[in-house]
This record gives structure tokens, sequence and C-alpha cells, in this order.
């Protein structure tokens, strides 16, 4: 058989196969249309109802509570705590506005602020709470929040989870204010508890990395501080 004979024949089959395989498809369209026609049904309804919950339902929600919580922040500006946190008998505080509203952006804002507003006043397994709630990936806030809970471990004792948090808030995001303030806050933790190496690390990621910022303006008086802290050992 000539080579052209051949690839007529390739050909020939290959067609054969696409025709089958197409057959097989409308066999199967049509054998179950009525399923088929069930889940598009379904997925349309699901597109529809999503949007649908997204406009009527969550967009208001939103809305309300952007206002709601103009209040709340005000008395967490003037230092009025409580007020800030249960509100003032006529505009919720930031514990109501994190549950009624926990969906909304402004929802999860109270939570960072009622953590604040716990660790001020001394209530620091509550101010872990409601911190861990919050959740940014905003450059500054998102690290603070995350520094704010270390300072609650921290104050509750627990210098390990302190520098855990501490750590987290540095790497967070790598900028000029929350990095090295957090790396350095992490270093005197570690000298705390005789960690001097990690200590030592974290002051001198400062000295490389940060050398612009605030804290590296001394940060050889730490680092020579941790190293002869290590030596007399």
């Amino acid at each position: 058989m000539s080579k052209k004979k051949q690839k007529e024949k390739k050909t020939q089959k290959q067609f054969e196969n696409i025709e089958e395989s197409l057959s097989k498809s409308e066999e199967f369209i049509v054998n179950n249309q009525k399923v088929l026609t069930i889940i598009m049904a379904v997925l349309i309804l699901v597109v529809l109802g999503y949007f649908g919950y997204k406009k009527y339902y969550l967009q208001p929600k939103e809305k309300m509570a952007q206002e709601l919580i103009y209040p709340a922040q005000h008395y967490f500006r003037v230092d009025s705590l409580s007020k800030a946190l249960y509100g003032d008998g006529n505009n919720l505080g930031f514990i109501d506005i994190a549950k009624d509203y926990s969906m909304t952006k402004a929802g999860n804002l109270a939570n960072y602020y009622a953590g604040i507003c716990y660790l001020k006043k001394g209530e620091f397994d509550k101010a872990i709470q409601y911190l861990k709630k919050f959740e940014s990936d905003d450059e500054i806030v998102g690290p603070m929040a995350k520094g704010a809970i270390g300072d609650a471990y921290l104050a509750k004792g627990d210098k390990s989870q302190a520098v855990t948090f501490y750590m987290e808030a540095a790497n967070l995001q790598n900028n000029e204010f929350t990095t090295p303030m957090f790396l350095l806050k992490a270093g005197e933790v570690d000298e705390m508890m005789r960690n001097y190496d990690a200590a030592i690390q974290a002051y001198k990621r400062i000295q490389q990395d940060f050398y612009k910022s605030l804290e590296a303006k001394n940060i050889e008086k730490y680092i020579a501080r941790a190293e002869a802290l290590k030596k007399g050992e």
C-alpha cells in the first residue's frame, strides 16, 4: 500500500472516531436531558442567588454597619473604652457590631477595636480572643493586630507566645515601620528568655535590612548587649 493511501486510510479512521465520539455525546445528552436541565437550572439559581444576596442583603448590611461603627470609634478615640465596647444606650459598641455584622468589613474591624480596648483595660484573654478574629491584608493594621496579640501574651507572662506573634507581625508585611518594630520586641523578649542567638538574629536583621528605621539607630547597643549576655552564660 502506498504512503498516500495509508495516509488517507488513517485520516478516514480519525474522522470515524470523531463521528463516533460525537454520536456518543449526542446520545448521552438525549438520554440525560432532564438531569442536565436540572443541573443547569440549579447553577443559574446559585449564581443569581449569590448576586442577589450580595446586592440586597450584604451591601445594605455593610452600609448599616459602617454607620453604626462611627460612634464607637469616637468613644475609642476619646478613651471611653466601656462605651466603645458596649455602647452608650443609644448606639451599639464594638462587641455587638462584631457579633451582629460579622459578615461585613465593619464587623471585622470591630473585632480589632474590641481587642485593643480589652488590651488597654488589662483584660488580656478577651483581647486575644477578639484580635484573633480580625483579618486584614492591610500593610500596617494587619501587623499591628498580630503585634497586639503578642503584647497581650507578654502581659499574661507567656513570653514564648509573645515572641511567636511578634515574629508573625514582623513577617506579615515587609515594611520600614512595623517589621523593625516587632523584630525589636521579639529580640527583647528572646533576651528575657535567654534565647540570645534568636535575639541577635532579630537585631541584626534590623541592622542589615531596615537600617533607615527608628529602631536601627541604637541597634548596635542591643546587639552588643545580647552578645555579652551570651558570652557570660
